[in-house]
């Protein structure tokens, strides 16, 4: 676990009988030095006078939730976890404790994103309250936590422990690490909804990726700022009291020629069988066996060059990781491999049926408010199709553009929200005019705007194509002979985020 002591640490019962439960944990005052080095901005918001053990009260369990909840996620058994904390509880007479004074927080952390700052950020969180609610992801998981962390609160509280009860209500979740790990989480929060498990916390963020569009788009920043241990502070505080707003998440099932992704994201799983709303007769034979895989994306879902560039650079990140030591450096190296990849460089490939997705791809989407599907012509120099959920995307860019009201009436467009249920697809042609689109001189192709939309690949010359969903990207295996299907719905429910502005 995130702890060495935790490795040591004696059983259940052992523990809670050699400690003292404490009602909150205090911690010395940062240094006046630390403070004077806060930024003028930092100290207009208050962070300068926010001291380390006022912090804590405000966000920090009392011990043994704390530990009950690692207990758990460690059994992987919540009611015999709950139930020894619980009783020993009404044995010391302490059956009712008092919860954090705001919301109490747990983080978890990507340790691996932010090059170097990852660990160092890892103790700094550890070090402003208990180290219990900082998980690194390394080591336990998303679902583990929903499973058996969440789940040892709500077995407490069904016990009759009012301070697991509140602490469970009023909990708020921050993640440290870029657009995926961030998606990672949310999509584990989501399963609450499912099991009607809730309130499902509020989610905060802390920039530790390359793009960062999810911690742009909510007002956490696009990256870790230079004085990110004042700055960590004030994340934390925020966390606990900012106000929620709401984010739509997309659904994407994908139907092919029985045949395997190799090396799927984590946000892509195989599924037994999922169930398409075909947006036309499928012509010719259809193939003996499919293979159906899922998942859930915030931010953007892409196919074609772009997703090819990301493709290659994740591999090289994966093979050398010593090129990637933070956002820079990550963009310099993408920008390399864009060029390397020949994007910049379309009128030099031999065959032309190669050069854009016209050849391979059909669009159907449904607008809103409309049951049928529309099939939507794809300029013919289109390389990259990107539908678009947040106003971010490759780094704060807005490819899809501010729109006059006028031009949205005659395309029969509406302004774009995070919550509005609709997605921007939106194409790129080769890499001078994505160079473009992206200092934002002009907008990308506008192709559709709808409540969901269908891609039907049918490979023809190509053996394979590059897909990707909130910047992890995979190759997907394509057929001759046989169309592979990807429909995008909107998620029945919202995930609740906290805005940092």
């Amino acid at each position: 676990m995130d702890s060495p002591e935790r490795s040591g640490r004696p059983s259940v019962l052992g523990s809670l009988r050699g400690m003292r439960i404490r009602k909150e944990d205090a911690a010395s005052m940062d240094s006046p030095g630390s403070s004077g080095r806060a930024s003028v901005l930092e100290s207009l918001r208050g962070t300068r006078n926010l001291r380390k053990e006022d912090l804590r009260r405000k966000i920090t369990m009392p011990e043994y939730l704390r530990l009950a909840i690692r207990d758990a996620i460690d059994s992987k058994d919540v009611v015999a976890t709950a139930s020894n904390y619980f009783a020993f509880n009404v044995a010391a007479g302490e059956s009712s404790q008092t919860p954090s004074e705001e919301a109490a927080i747990v983080v978890f952390i990507n340790s691996k994103s932010g090059g170097r700052a990852g660990p160092e950020l890892k103790a700094r969180l550890q070090e402003l309250m208990g180290q219990e609610q900082v998980f690194d992801l390394q080591s336990v998981k998303p679902h583990e936590f929903v499973n058996y962390g969440l789940g040892c609160l709500e077995k407490l509280a069904e016990l009759g422990d009012s301070c697991a009860k509140e602490t469970r209500e009023k909990l708020r979740v921050v993640v440290a690490g870029g657009d995926g790990t961030v998606g990672w989480v949310l999509g584990c929060l989501g399963e609450l909804h499912k099991q009607e498990r809730g309130p499902v916390p509020p989610t905060a963020i802390i920039p530790l990726g390359t793009g960062n569009d999810l911690s742009r788009s909510f007002g956490w920043g696009g990256s870790l700022p230079f004085n990110w241990r004042a700055a960590t502070k004030r994340t934390l505080d925020k966390a606990s009291t900012g106000p929620t707003c709401l984010l739509d998440s997309w659904n994407v099932s994908i139907s092919m020629p029985a045949q395997e992704v190799v090396d799927p994201p984590h946000s892509l799983k195989s599924v037994e069988g999922c169930s398409l709303d075909p947006a036309e007769e499928i012509e010719g034979e259809l193939p003996e066996k499919v293979s159906c895989y899922e998942g859930v994306f915030y931010n953007y879902f892409s196919m074609g060059m772009d997703a090819q560039v990301a493709y290659g650079f994740h591999n090289l990140r994966n093979e050398k990781p010593y090129l990637a030591q933070g956002p820079i450096s990550n963009k310099v190296i993408y920008s390399g491999y864009s060029c390397k990849q020949g994007w910049f460089f379309t009128p030099c490939m031999n065959d032309p049926s190669l050069r854009g997705l016209r050849n391979i791809v059909r669009v159907y989407v449904k607008k809103a408010n409309d049951s049928e599907w529309e099939q939507i012509s794809i300029p013919s120099n289109v390389r990259s199709i990107v539908a678009l959920n947040l106003n971010s995307y490759a780094s704060g860019r807005n490819p899809w553009g501010n729109l006059k009201p006028d031009y949205l009436e005659r395309r029969g467009f509406v302004e774009a929200r995070v919550d509005d249920g609709l997605l921007e697809v939106f194409g790129l042609k080769q890499g001078w005019h994505a160079s473009m689109v992206m200092t934002e001189f002009i907008s990308g192709i506008h192709i559709a705007q709808g409540a969901a939309i269908q891609f039907e690949f049918r490979g023809g010359e190509w053996k394979e194509g590059f897909l990707q969903m909130d910047g992890e990207p995979w190759k997907q295996p394509m057929s001759k002979d046989y169309s592979t299907f990807v429909e995008i719905k909107k998620v029945p429910f919202q995930s609740v985020m906290v805005n940092g502005e």
